[in-house]
């Protein structure tokens, strides 16, 4: 597998786990109950690895135009 296809795979599957998380969240919300204030920092480890991911591929064709155009 190319390693910018494993990059894609690991955001596109972070991004469902971090929607997961805060879905969870806002429905224990809705019926009422509070969560214990440690769940909420659940869904920062999958946005800091969406943030990393994302900016990788968007710096991606940026980086690939300089070393093709030297």
């Amino acid at each position: 597998m190319n390693w910018n296809n494993c990059i894609r795979q690991v955001h596109r599957w972070t991004s469902l786990v971090f929607a997961a998380v805060v879905s969870a969240i806002f429905a224990t919300l809705g019926i009422g109950k509070q969560p214990a204030e440690w769940v909420y920092f659940l869904p920062l480890f999958p946005l800091a690895i969406l943030l990393t991911t994302g900016l990788y591929m968007f710096l991606l064709p940026y980086l690939g135009r300089r070393h093709s155009a030297g």
